[in-house]
C-alpha cells in the first residue's frame, strides 16, 4: 500500500509539472493575453531600479502601469524575463504586491533589452523545486525510518517504535500560556512521537505557543529547525523569537534580498559584516562590475575577436560569481553548525543541509497548512521529530493541475496529518476577536471548539454584511483586462468609512483581486489595502472585505475556495465589514449560510442604509 501512495505522489509531481509547463509557456502555447488574464504573466512592466544583489546577480526592481492578480506571484516563485524577439532570461520573483515588484535574474548581467518597451515577466515552471520533492519521494522506500513515518502519515497499521514518554518538568517562561497551549508545549517537549501536529485556528496563539517550545527546546541544548513556506512566514517568527528571546543563537539562511532590515544581523551576510570574509566578497563584487563594465564597450553588432573577448570577460564573471559562493556555502555550514535554530525556506534549509551530515534534534514546519507534503520530505530527514503547526481549514497549498488535485495533491502535508494522526493539539482560545466576528467561522471550520477569551464576549455590534443587490454595483474587468474590479463597491466603501468614522490607523481594506485592490490603494491612498492571499498572517482593529463578484450567472471564481473566506473574516479585531452581492453569491451554500449569519444577529444590511 505504501507504494501506491508513494506512486500517487509522484505521479502527481509529474501532473503538475506538466501542467506547469503547458500553462506557463509562452511560445507556442497560451498567447499573453491568456497569461495576463489568468495572472500568470505582468506585462509591460517599468525598470525602476537596477543593482546586483546576492552572489552579484543582477536585480530589477519594477512597476506596472496596470494592476495585475499577485495570487500566482508569491515570494521566491520561478519567473522568466522576456521581450517579443529576445531570448527569455530565468530568474526569482523576490516579491510583488500588485503594482510594483522585485525580482533576480539567473545570468552574468541586465540584457540589452530589459528597458525595452513591451517588456514582461511570466511564472516559469519550477523545474528545481519539482525534481528536488521528486528526489525525497523516491528516497523514502529506501529508508527504514522514513518509511515507517511515512506510514504513519498515511494511516498504516504500524507499531510506535518511538521511546517511553518522558516527562521533563517544565518551567514555563511565558506564565500566561493557558492549558492548551501549555499541552501542546508539553507534548512537544515531553512527546515520544516521532511526528506531531499543532492545530492553531486564527487568533489562538500558535506562534506564542511554538515560541514558547522553542525556549524550552534550547534549555535542553536540543536544536532545532524552523522551516515555512514563505520567507515572509520565516521573517515573522524569526523576528518573534529574537524579540522575547535574544539570547538565543539564531541563524535565517536563504537568498531573500527583502529580508526584513531588523533580521538581516540573522543572515550569514549579517553574522559576516565587517569580517574579512566580507570585505573579500566585495573585493570580488568590485571586480565583477569591472569586468562587466569591460564588456559593455562592445555592442551588439560586432565581430568574431570582438565576441570572443566579451565572451571571455562574461566567463571571468561567472568565475568570480563561483568563487563568491564558495566563500558564502563555507561560511553558512560553519555558522550553521554554531546556531541553536535555524530557519528558512524547506529549499534554502535542503540547500545548506545537503553537505551536512548530523540530523538536529526536532524540525518545526510553521504555517504546515501551505506546505505540499513532497516539499515537507525533503526536509523532513533533518530531525529526529518533526512537529506540524498551522491551520489546515486556511490557504493551503496552490495547484495547477486539475488531475493532480484529483489524485489529492492539494492537500498539505499538516491536512494529511491532521486526518490520519491520533494526537492532535488543538489551541482552543481565540484571543484577537470580539466573538461575533470569530462565531461563523467557528462553527462552520471548527465545529464550535474554540472558545474566546472573556473580554472579547460581547453582545455589541462588530459583524456588518452590506448587500449590493440590486444597487448596480457590477463587477468589470480593471483596464488591460489584467484584473476584476468594482467601482460601486468603492463607492460603498467610502460611504461606510464616514459613516462608522474608521481611521485610516485602525482600519485595512483588503479584496481577493489585485485589481480591486489597487483601485483601493488609489482611492483611499492612505489606508492600507491588500489581497487576502498577502494578508493571511496580519490583523487590524476594523477590516473591510470588498468582495467583488456581482454577475448574472452566479460565478464567484476563487471565492469558492472557502477557506480563503476564512482567512478573511479572522483578521479582524473589532469590526468586520462585509461588502458583496447576496444575489451573486447567494446560490453557494457556504455564502449561503453566511448571509443566514449575518440575518440571525441582526448584522444584514443593504448598500441603501449607508448614507451620502
Amino acid at each position: 500500500m505504501m507504494e501506491k501512495e508513494i506512486e500517487l505522489l509522484l505521479k502527481s509531481i509529474e501532473l503538475e509539472e506538466k501542467e506547469q509547463i503547458k500553462r506557463y509557456q509562452l511560445e507556442g502555447g497560451a498567447s499573453l493575453k491568456m497569461l495576463k488574464s489568468s495572472g500568470l504573466a505582468i506585462h509591460p512592466i517599468r525598470v525602476n531600479r537596477k543593482t546586483f544583489g546576492y552572489l552579484d546577480y543582477p536585480e530589477i526592481a519594477f512597476s506596472t502601469p496596470y494592476p495585475s492578480d499577485a495570487n500566482s506571484f508569491r515570494d521566491g516563485c520561478s519567473i522568466e524575463l522576456f521581450c517579443t524577439g529576445e531570448e527569455p532570461i530565468k530568474g526569482m520573483l523576490l516579491f510583488y504586491d500588485g503594482r510594483k515588484g522585485e525580482f533576480r535574474l539567473f545570468t552574468s548581467d541586465f540584457p540589452d533589452w530589459i528597458e525595452d518597451e513591451g517588456t514582461g515577466i511570466k511564472i516559469s515552471p519550477d523545474v528545481r523545486t519539482t525534481q528536488l520533492m521528486r528526489n525525497a519521494i523516491d528516497s523514502i522506500s529506501t529508508n527504514k525510518q522514513l518509511s515507517h513515518l511515512f506510514q504513519k502519515i498515511h494511516n498504516k497499521q504500524v507499531e510506535n517504535n518511538s521511546s517511553d514518554q518522558r516527562n521533563t518538568e517544565i518551567n514555563f517562561k511565558n506564565e500566561g500560556l493557558n492549558e492548551s497551549q501549555q499541552t501542546a508545549v508539553c507534548q512537544i517537549i515531553n512527546g515520544n512521537q516521532d511526528i506531531q501536529v499543532v492545530h492553531g485556528p486564527p487568533g489562538t496563539g500558535k506562534t506564542t505557543t511554538l515560541i514558547e517550545a522553542v525556549y524550552q527546546l534550547c534549555e535542553l541544548k536540543k536544536r532545532i529547525l524552523i522551516a515555512a513556506p514563505s520567507n515572509t512566514a520565516v521573517d515573522h517568527f524569526a523576528l518573534q523569537l529574537n524579540r522575547q528571546h535574544p539570547k538565543i543563537n539564531i541563524l535565517r539562511v536563504g537568498n531573500n534580498s527583502k529580508v526584513n532590515e531588523q533580521i538581516l544581523p540573522f543572515t550569514p551576510e549579517g553574522k559576516l559584516k565587517n569580517s574579512k570574509e566580507e570585505k573579500e566578497v566585495k573585493r570580488l563584487k568590485i571586480q565583477a562590475e569591472e569586468l562587466r563594465k569591460m564588456a559593455h564597450q562592445y555592442k551588439r553588432n560586432f565581430g568574431k575577436d570582438e565576441r570572443d573577448q566579451r565572451n571571455l570577460l562574461i566567463k571571468e564573471v561567472k568565475n568570480i560569481r563561483k568563487q563568491i559562493r564558495d566563500i558564502q556555502e563555507y561560511n553558512e555550514e560553519r555558522l550553521f553548525e554554531q546556531a541553536q535554530v535555524i530557519l528558512g525556506t524547506p529549499i534554502a534549509l535542503s540547500d545548506i543541509y545537503r553537505d551536512i551530515d548530523t540530523k538536529l534534534d526536532v524540525l518545526i514546519i510553521d504555517e504546515a497548512g501551505q506546505c505540499l507534503e513532497p516539499l515537507a520530505w525533503c526536509i523532513f530527514p533533518f530531525a529526529e521529530r518533526i512537529v506540524l503547526a498551522g491551520d489546515h481549514f486556511q490557504l493551503p497549498p496552490t495547484i495547477l493541475s486539475q488531475e493532480a488535485i484529483q489524485l489529492g495533491f492539494n492537500r498539505s502535508i499538516l491536512e494529511v496529518c491532521a486526518e490520519n494522526l491520533q494526537e492532535i493539539n488543538l489551541l482552543n482560545v481565540q484571543y484577537r476577536m470580539k466573538e461575533p466576528i470569530v462565531e461563523f467561522s467557528n462553527r462552520y471550520f471548527y465545529k464550535g471548539k474554540v472558545q474566546s477569551e472573556t473580554s472579547l464576549l460581547s453582545n455589541d455590534k462588530h459583524f456588518y454584511f452590506f448587500d449590493t443587490a440590486g444597487a448596480g454595483c457590477d463587477e468589470e474587468s480593471g483596464e488591460d483586462g489584467s484584473s476584476l474590479i468594482n467601482e460601486g463597491e468603492i463607492t460603498a466603501i467610502s460611504k461606510l468609512i464616514q459613516q462608522y468614522n474608521l481611521t485610516a490607523e485602525k482600519t485595512v481594506l483588503i479584496s481577493p483581486y489585485a485589481g480591486q485592490v489597487a483601485l483601493l490603494k488609489t482611492e483611499f491612498s492612505t489606508y492600507q489595502s491588500s489581497t487576502i492571499d498577502s494578508y493571511q498572517g496580519q490583523e487590524k482593529e476594523n477590516v473591510i472585505i470588498s468582495l467583488v463578484r456581482s454577475n448574472n450567472e452566479g460565478e464567484i471564481g476563487f471565492l469558492k475556495d472557502y477557506r480563503r473566506m476564512n482567512v478573511a473574516m479572522t483578521r479582524a479585531k473589532n469590526r468586520l465589514f462585509i461588502i458583496g452581492d447576496s444575489a451573486t453569491l447567494g446560490s453557494d451554500s457556504f455564502y449561503a449560510q453566511l448571509l443566514d449569519y449575518a440575518e440571525s444577529i441582526n448584522a444584514y444590511h443593504s448598500v441603501w442604509e449607508l448614507e451620502g
